[in-house]
């Protein structure tokens, strides 16, 4: 039987026996999608599928609903640490993803984290700013060379202002647009819109109408929920390297095109494969041709596996921030203190929203 499986990363297919078991179909649903614990909707409109009463060892065809020819729409049953901080989701060590914690200062798996100012979540809570501490990496770019693609691979260094995810992306997939950043938040905004049962108050931890006001504004960071959405509209996978632990994330994977972006705690840049040393970004590579070859990575002449060398340099050089562990000063009052929490604390007491790294 052929069941499609829709998660957070985009649509895949399972073909499964008939004498395929509840607990074999979850195990392909985990692989395929990253999520190791999820509940099930079908059918149309959908509806919950009561996974607690299903045994591992019933048979497919005892379930109670016909699966041959359904689709089965997974939703993580923590939705926002596995889709704002993919990283803490994944299964397979090989595919990994986090978007961080400082998202609101907030995380995605890869992706910024959630700090909030203490509003309670269908409040429009303001983002706080967190400044990076200074690295030479921007001065001294590292550079790997990428032979089969005629260049080396150069990290393209976006502006800490909130919106480097959609800055990196966009320099990929819209050029020069001068409103590219502006133009991904609507883009996201408008695909929650139009899927109610797929991008819930409980997949957003707001309800939909205020996620999307709040993800359109400049101070809002992007992370692995805009990730997502976004490589399925452009039809591209988006690789997301984490700097601090070299964890792949892969958004829509299987793709014939490919971004690769870099994650660094509460930043992202993307990658780029440039003709030479010194040469314009003008001549920049950010979207790299990917070929599917039986019982290999899809090959992109080197790209990605350059990006992880690359990655591995800028963790030599301590270009990541530990959200959890990092030192934090409020450059308001001066107060310091550890980690996510402490801000999000500092922030509740006081009202305080401009933090750096100490």
């Amino acid at each position: 039987m052929r069941i499609r499986i829709r998660g957070p990363s985009g649509m895949s297919q399972v073909n499964m026996p008939d004498t395929a078991t509840w607990g074999e179909l979850k195990h392909e649903i985990s692989t395929k999608t990253s999520v190791a614990d999820f509940d099930v909707k079908y059918g149309y409109p959908p509806q919950n599928l009561d996974t607690t009463s299903i045994d591992n060892d019933t048979k497919l065809t005892d379930v109670g609903i016909k699966l041959d020819g359904e689709q089965l729409i997974i939703l993580p049953r923590d939705v926002q640490q596995s889709l704002h901080n993919p990283m803490a989701s994944h299964v397979d060590p090989q595919n990994h993803g986090t978007l961080p914690s400082l998202k609101n200062i907030q995380p995605p798996q890869h992706q910024p984290g959630d700090f909030h100012s203490g509003q309670t979540k269908g409040e429009q809570a303001a983002p706080l700013s967190l400044q990076r501490k200074p690295n030479d990496v921007e001065s001294d770019p590292p550079e790997v060379p990428v032979p089969n693609l005629e260049g080396v691979l150069v990290l393209r260094v976006m502006p800490d202002d909130n919106s480097c995810m959609f800055r990196a992306l966009g320099s990929a997939v819209l050029g020069d647009a001068l409103d590219a950043m502006n133009e991904l938040r609507s883009l996201v905004a408008q695909t929650i819109q139009s899927n109610p049962d797929l991008y819930t108050a409980g997949m957003l931890e707001k309800a939909p109408d205020d996620y999307c006001r709040w993800i359109q504004r400049d101070d809002s960071w992007g992370g692995g929920i805009e990730l997502a959405i976004l490589s399925q509209q452009f039809d591209i996978e988006i690789c997301s390297i984490n700097v601090q632990d070299l964890r792949v994330d892969r958004f829509n994977e299987g793709k014939s095109r490919r971004c690769i972006l870099i994650y660094s705690g509460i930043h992202y840049d993307v990658v780029a494969v440039s003709p030479g040393q010194g040469t314009s970004p003008d001549f920049d590579r950010k979207i790299f041709e990917v070929a599917q070859i039986e019982g290999m990575e899809g090959e992109d002449g080197g790209a990605l596996q350059a990006a992880r060398e690359l990655c591995q340099i800028l963790q030599q050089r301590h270009y990541f921030t530990d959200t959890h562990g990092f030192t934090i000063k409020c450059n308001v009052c001066g107060w310091t203190g550890k980690g996510e929490q402490g801000a999000t604390e500092h922030a509740k007491q006081t009202g305080h929203m401009n933090f750096g790294e100490a």
